[in-house]
């Protein structure tokens, strides 16, 4: 195998297959990339068992043929190689070598034979429909903080990404819950989703499936079975398995009675709780809101590091009401706001609060309060 390719598009394919890859590896094949060579393209194909990626990029083949070589190596090397370098890759089988020369630089890596690498199964799948990346980047963007890091709690894990019933018609939601807060998100049904499963994407898939969704004009083909999800455009296909597990019934804890409506500037709100909770304990970073009319007090008070108090001016017009929260909680929810303004729904101080923007019911966030 033989073939050139210009450094920045190297890169960027290494680097794709390289964050899949585990770095505490029992199985040393696992931490190397499949990388074949056909025409002119080549692929790199990366895979932790559990996901699995595979990178297209123009090259000029001299010869065909694949092999494999530590991802993490081969990326360093290449990010450390000057800009606009043309890289050539030579694939030596019979001394189980690859070389990467680059203007004066020569590097020569081991390589694994390619028949131990393990290819993920291809599977049916039972939906495929079409997505632009900037719906799917809103969706999993603004639910991923809530993802669940217990893993005891394993069907937490993830994002619930299924169709639902929204307030005008069908729609492709994501949720994600930790039993603290809650985030879901609806954007408009996809044609040829309505008899897509539900399916749990793992955190590490998300995080993933990020990278994919940078590219504003992108379409990305989305297929769904039972037991995997693929995440597809014309050069990068992100395979991986789904949480086997049932996602709870999230709509018990969404709040349909909340009446004391708070409106407040989500910026300003998003500081003046960082501001505060700067002299809140470590332990339970909690923040007191103390609503009457048209103003908010924030306040918190630490017997072991000291006290801070901020004024809000608010849009609130209900009786007067003393709420706690986690602060960290607070920053999240306030940051996934893109417009100015943040509304949020109480009830008392004992019962989850819910959170949206303006009058944007596509989505809402729950946060718990808390004793302060």
């Amino acid at each position: 195998m033989k073939f050139s390719i210009e450094r920045g598009v190297l890169v960027k394919a290494v680097a794709q297959a390289q964050s899949v890859v585990e770095r505490r590896n029992t199985i040393p094949i696992l931490a190397n990339v499949l990388i074949e060579a056909s025409e002119s393209t080549v692929s790199f194909r990366a895979t932790d068992l559990d996901i699995e990626v595979v990178d297209k990029a123009p090259a000029q083949v001299e010869q065909a043929g694949s092999t494999t070589v530590s991802a993490v190596t081969l990326h360093e090397i290449v990010r450390k190689l000057p800009d606009g370098a043309l890289v050539t890759l030579t694939d030596d089988a019979g001394k189980g070598r690859l070389t990467v020369e680059a203007g004066r630089s020569m590097f020569s890596l081991a390589t694994l034979p390619k028949e131990d690498f393990p290819v993920m199964a291809s599977s049916e799948y039972q939906t495929t429909f079409a997505a632009p990346a900037p719906v799917l980047r809103r969706l999993f963007d603004k639910s991923k903080f809530a993802i669940s890091t217990e893993e005891t709690r394993y069907y937490l894990n993830g994002v619930y990404m299924h169709v639902s019933e929204g307030e005008e018609g069908r729609v492709l939601r994501c949720v994600a819950t930790d039993g603290h807060r809650l985030a879901r998100i609806d954007a408009p049904l996809p044609a040829d989703a309505e008899a897509m499963p539900g399916v749990i994407v793992p955190r590490k898939t998300v995080g993933e499936l990020r990278k994919l969704l940078d590219d504003d004009e992108a379409e990305i083909t989305v297929s769904v079975s039972e037991t995997k999800v693929r995440f597809a455009t014309p050069t990068i296909t992100l395979t991986s398995k789904v949480i086997d597990g049932t996602f709870p019934d999230y709509t018990r804890v969404i709040p349909m009675g909340n009446t004391r409506r708070m409106e407040v500037d989500a910026g300003d709100f998003a500081k003046a709780v960082d501001r505060v909770a700067t002299v809140s304990s470590e332990r339970s970073r909690a923040v007191k809101l103390a609503l009457e009319e048209d103003k908010l007090v924030l306040s918190v008070n630490a017997p072991d590091s000291g006290a801070a108090e901020e004024e809000l001016v608010v849009a609130y017009a209900d009786e007067r009401l003393e709420i706690g929260f986690n602060a960290k909680y607070l920053l999240e929810i306030a940051s996934q706001v893109d417009r100015e303004n943040a509304v949020f729904m109480f009830n008392s101080s004992g019962d989850p609060t819910l959170m949206r923007e303006g009058n944007d019911t596509s989505a809402i966030y729950v946060v718990m309060p808390m004793r302060v």
